[in-house]
C-alpha cells in the first residue's frame, strides 16, 4: 500500500484533480489531496496564474511541507502540471520519498533548486506529445533526461494530443482515453512500491 500526495494543478483542487485521486487511490492506497488554494478554484489557466502571483511563495512552501511532515510512513509524491513542483521537489528531497508521479510536467534537474535526482528512486513522466507547456516548452526533454538518471523502471509516456489538463475530467481539456492510460500506469508502479 502507498501513501500518496498529489498536489493540484495552477487552476486548483478541482473536481477533476480529486477524481485522479480517487483513480489512483483504488482500494489499495490512501491519496491526500492538498488544498493550496484554500477552497478556490479558477475557470483557466491564465486566472489560475493570476492568483498564484498573488501568494506568497515562501509561505505556500511551508504550507506544503508542513502538510507532508504530518503524513505517517513512506511517500509518493505526485503532481499535475504546476503541482509537479512540489511534487518534484520533495521527491528529491524529502527522506521519506520512494517514487514520484508526474503529469504534465517536469522540470529540468540543476534548475530552480531541483538538484540531483535520489539513485534508485522511481518517478513516471506523463504528458501530450503536443502539449505546448509539456511537450514544446522543454519538460519532455526534461522527463528525458530525469528517468534517464533515475533508470528502470522509470519512464516517460506520451500521449498523442496537444492537451493540457488531460487528465483532469472536471475541464474541456480532459481525454478519457489517455488519462485511463495514465492512471492504470501510474497504478502499476504504485503496485511495486
Amino acid at each position: 500500500m502507498a501513501e500518496v500526495v498529489l498536489f493540484h494543478h495552477v487552476q486548483g483542487l478541482t473536481t477533476g484533480v480529486r477524481a485522479l485521486a480517487a483513480a489512483l487511490a483504488g482500494s489499495e492506497h490512501t491519496v491526500s489531496t492538498p488544498d493550496l488554494y484554500a477552497g478556490r478554484t479558477f475557470d483557466s489557466i491564465e486566472a489560475g496564474f493570476a492568483h498564484l502571483g498573488s501568494l506568497d511563495a515562501a509561505a505556500v512552501q511551508r504550507q506544503v511541507d508542513d502538510l507532508v511532515a504530518g503524513l505517517p510512513g513512506p511517500l509518493v509524491l505526485a503532481g499535475v502540471s504546476w503541482g509537479v513542483a512540489p511534487a518534484q521537489r520533495l521527491a528529491q528531497t524529502h527522506p521519506r520519498a520512494r517514487g514520484a508521479l508526474l503529469f504534465e510536467a517536469c522540470f529540468p534537474l540543476g534548475e530552480d533548486g531541483f538538484g540531483p535526482w535520489p539513485e534508485g528512486l522511481p518517478v513516471q513522466v506523463h504528458g501530450m506529445d503536443r502539449d505546448e507547456f509539456f511537450a514544446l516548452e522543454g519538460d519532455l526533454d526534461a522527463a528525458r533526461e530525469l528517468v534517464a538518471r533515475a533508470g528502470p523502471p522509470s519512464e516517460v509516456f506520451t500521449y498523442p494530443g496537444d492537451r493540457h489538463l488531460f487528465v483532469d475530467s472536471s475541464l474541456p481539456s480532459y481525454d478519457p482515453a489517455a488519462a485511463a492510460s495514465a492512471v492504470a500506469r501510474a497504478r502499476e508502479l504504485l503496485a511495486h512500491l
